[in-house]
């Protein structure tokens, strides 16, 4: 087995390049990147979930007013069965 100089140069940068890499992504400007983009996803997740709850509103109001006018039909149409209806009469 021969010794390879090349590879132990290469794991050599390697940990040189990662222990760099680890002191970069600790530093005080990184950190205050990190906090950065945290606060904007924050916000934009408020933005969508705002949006999300209008959305929801207004489909349970479509909802009450589409069970509000069946409800209104069956009642005349109930009525309409009551009165017996003849061809000529609109129900």
């Amino acid at each position: 087995m021969s010794f390879s100089w090349k590879h132990t140069g290469l794991f050599a940068a390697g940990v040189a390049f990662g222990t760099a890499g680890v002191k970069i992504l600790a530093s005080k400007d990184a950190k205050k990147a990190y906090v950065h983009c945290t606060a904007a996803a924050l916000r934009a997740k408020k933005c969508v979930m705002d949006t999300a709850t209008t959305i929801q509103e207004n489909a349970e109001d479509v909802l009450a007013e589409a069970k509000e006018l069946n409800e209104e039909r069956d009642l005349a149409e109930a009525e309409c069965e009551i009165d017996d209806c003849n061809d000529d009469e609109e129900c």
